[in-house]
């Protein structure tokens, strides 16, 4: 576990990190479990065996190679969740293209920064969703998308993209072109039928485990995404540590309400899915609590990913009782902190007793930390568990970078197999999050006890310095958590003229409480420093966030300035 008597701690593992690319080891689990259930999606009606799926998963592969598309090419995938989704996921890692995932909420301005930043040369997206008519914001960005051939596209903006594919997941079998330039899903398999499966084995050999095959960005929640590239070895290898790390076998189902576009769902969901030959259960295209609340249900599945906004929808919505979910063993929370009465709620209520805590970043592919199941609940409920197998974590001197003893608070940095390739076309900001020696470092705030367990204390961007007190956010909002009126509580900063800072809560009450500012003061009165107890509160009915569920504190601070002035000239 390496020397704890500083922060730093290393896993061997007993199980060696796998040596294969995605499609090598895809093609083992095909081998094994051909006849099980792959991948069921629910709103589209369609579900497919191992066999079926890695038939499909080459019809579309064969598509990409019959137009022009080749091992270190990038094609991005601008949609919510589908079969589709998945069977690009697959095929370009079965040819060595990179994928791109791209937010399903970005509209074209943010498109055509991701489109720019990771110089895509092919686009696969659907028609809308809800308000969102991706057509028609394409077209507004891409305007030669109107009248030239799909296999003739020129824009001086997007100088490196040169072919557009639709797929619509409800009508698969679509082959008008809403535009001329626009290439259709089915044109994209008849291309493909003269591409034998000589060919793509012969692209497949020309792949190396640690070529690049994916391209994330990250969140947003402050400045301008960056494009992670990532390799086969990353998180290939980071699903399956994971799925041993769950006990995650072939007769799981696990329920995805997570986005694929996002690590989480790409990497912790399908790919941990596939690795093992579990069943993939889509629930819905976008959260539904009460899609996901009847998938587990009637499919039966042992397993629910999510945030923890996900899971409060879930436990807070009004049918949730009508529901038998005691097929449910297991399942990560990750991507914000998770109070610890969330968790009681999700072991008792939701009959999940195996629930893990999950830590990571897409930087590092994405999962550096989770609980076991052997875990008592105080651990699985106050910190998120140790690091897994093949990777290194130490905690780090803010000022100094000096590793630091045990239960000190600093920096968390990771190192190993899971590290990024890089942010790509960016030297810079590479060479800024991992130095010289290969560490990684998060951003956040951390400390290990000398048993390897972290605890995440705060973003060290959201630290919050009172008058030369350092306030971590994530303790105030756990000790929130705990009253039982509160359903999700959210602490930042604004700027103070006295202080510096002063701390902000926005609290979100469960139905029907009539909890006011005075009485959440008298909760903490004695039970947190007195400098830590919010100095403004507001109830709120819902959060900004990230399509993830990753809250958006940003907006949550320029809007509460904006309130605070607002409210200060009405005065």
């Amino acid at each position: 576990m390496g020397d704890l008597t500083h922060s730093y701690c290393h896993r061997g593992g007993e199980t060696p990190l796998l040596g294969s690319t995605i499609p090598e080891h895809f093609a083992r689990v095909v081998a094994m479990h051909g006849d099980r259930e792959a991948v069921v999606s629910l709103p589209q009606q369609c579900r497919m065996t191992y066999r079926e799926l890695a038939t499909a998963v080459d019809r579309v592969a064969a598509g990409l190679l019959a137009t022009c598309l080749a091992r270190g090419d990038r094609v991005g995938v601008w949609s919510t969740n589908n079969i589709e989704w998945l069977l690009l996921q697959l095929a370009t890692a079965r040819i060595g293209v990179v994928l791109v995932n791209i937010n399903p909420a970005y509209r074209p301005r943010e498109l055509a920064y991701a489109l720019q930043r990771s110089e895509v040369q092919g686009l696969f997206l659907i028609p809308r969703f809800r308000s969102s008519d991706y057509v028609a914001m394409l077209l507004d960005l891409v305007p030669e998308l109107a009248s030239c051939a799909p296999d003739h596209l020129h824009n001086s903006t997007l100088p490196q993209l040169r072919r557009v594919v639709l797929y619509d997941p409800q009508a698969p079998q679509q082959t008008t072109r809403p535009h001329a330039g626009f290439m259709t899903w089915q044109e994209l398999l008849a291309a493909g039928a003269d591409v034998g499966t000589q060919q793509l084995d012969e692209a497949g050999a020309t792949l190396d485990r640690d070529d690049p095959i994916n391209i994330q960005y990250t969140s947003g929640t402050t400045g301008f995404p960056k494009a992670v590239v990532l390799t086969h070895h990353n998180i290939l290898n980071n699903a399956w540590f994971s799925a041993l790390a769950m006990h995650f076998g072939p007769d799981d189902r696990l329920a995805v309400p997570v986005p694929f576009y996002h690590c989480f769902g790409m990497v912790l969901a399908n790919l941990l899915c596939v690795s093992v030959g579990a069943c993939l259960v889509l629930p819905c295209e976008h959260f539904d609590a009460l899609a996901v609340l009847q998938a587990i249900e009637q499919e039966r599945c042992t397993a629910v990913h999510g945030v923890p906004t996900m899971f409060i929808a879930e436990l807070e919505h009004p049918r949730f009782g009508e529901f038998g979910l005691t097929s449910l063993r297991t399942g990560i929370m990750a991507g914000a902190p998770c109070p610890p009465a969330l968790m009681h709620r999700v072991i008792d209520d939701l009959h999940c007793p195996q629930i893990l805590i999950g830590y990571g970043e897409t930087e590092a592919s994405p999962l550096t930390h989770l609980t076991s199941p052997k875990d008592s609940v105080e651990r699985r409920t106050e910190m998120v568990g140790t690091n897994l197998p093949h990777q290194e974590v130490k905690v780090v001197d803010l000022q100094s970078g000096a590793t630091l003893p045990v239960g000190e608070v600093g920096e968390v940095c990771f190192r190993g197999y899971h590290i990024m390739r890089g942010y790509y076309g960016d030297a810079e900001a590479t060479a800024k999050a991992v130095d010289d020696a290969g560490w990684l470092r998060s951003g956040d705030l951390g400390s290990m006890d000398d048993a390897g367990y972290l605890r995440i204390t705060g973003r060290l961007k959201e630290m919050i310095l009172r008058g030369g007190e350092n306030i971590y956010p994530a303790e105030i909002e756990e000790f929130l958590s705990t009253h039982p009126d509160i359903a999700q509580v959210a602490v930042f900063g604004i700027p103070d003229e006295y202080y510096g800072e002063e701390l902000v809560a926005w609290i979100q009450r469960h139905a029907g409480s009539t909890l006011d500012e005075a009485a959440v003061r008298d909760y903490c009165k004695g039970q947190i420093a007195h400098f830590k107890i919010p100095r403004r509160i507001r109830f709120v009915e819902e959060f900004p966030m990230t399509v993830t569920g990753k809250l958006q504190k940003f907006r949550m601070r320029e809007a509460e300035v904006e309130l605070r002035q607002a409210e200060g000239a009405k005065t």
